[in-house]
């Protein structure tokens, strides 16, 4: 097993750290709030340490759960701290009304973070679909929740698809880093249909193959 890196403590963070710990990973926990990460390391237990933010993290694989608000701004604070690491954008840019993005026009969240990390790093977009008590689940009716993972570098996806199959996931590679923004919609068609048609948070995104 190796150490994951997550910066933020917020639900996701939670809940991916949860499953992490239960998978047998170190879960290194990077917070401003060093408070407030030493309690999020509480909650996910194991054997989850704190690390100091700004500092490089311990982990090769680091996820970013912070807010999109912030996060280009925490990885341009990193810079060399995230060379060679492999970052997991978990991020949805979505703005204020909840039926559009943040970011240009011609671009999404992932290519944003991507500009802006260390040059060597490698940036998969994953865990976006899902909200956080559903992730944390693990499973929906007895079924691995399906893991959607996007990035420009077979490698690094791959160690991504083995890290989601550890937590008892099924990953789903969509393609490149530009089927990011699709994943990214996902975010605004699970809120479109809480506010039209389910109208709770109780579910999954996911595929159903036939046999």
């Amino acid at each position: 097993m190796s150490t994951i890196s997550i910066i933020g403590s917020g639900d996701m963070a939670a809940a991916i750290g949860g499953l992490a710990a239960k998978a047998g990973h170190t879960v290194e926990v990077i917070r401003r709030d060093p408070v407030k990460g030493q309690a999020l390391a509480g909650r996910i237990g194991g054997s989850a340490t704190t690390g100091s933010f700004g500092a490089a993290p311990a982990g090769d694989i680091v996820i970013l759960a912070a807010p999109y608000a912030v996060v280009l701004e925490v990885v341009k604070l990193y810079g060399a701290g995230l060379a060679g690491k492999l970052i997991i954008d978990i991020t949805n840019p979505v703005a204020s009304d909840l039926k559009s993005f943040v970011t240009p026009q011609d671009s999404f969240g992932a290519q944003e973070i991507a500009k802006a990390a260390s040059a060597d790093a490698h940036v998969v977009k994953a865990f976006n679909t899902h909200f956080s008590h559903v992730l944390a689940a693990g499973s929906l009716e007895g079924r691995p929740l399906d893991l959607f993972i996007a990035g420009d570098d077979e490698q690094a996806k791959a160690r991504v698809s083995a890290f989601v199959e550890g937590l008892g996931l099924r990953p789903m590679d969509t393609g490149p880093l530009a089927m990011a923004r699709t994943l990214e919609h996902a975010c605004l068609l699970s809120l479109g249909l809480i506010a039209h048609s389910i109208k709770h948070a109780n579910f999954a995104i996911g595929v159903s193959l036939p046999g």
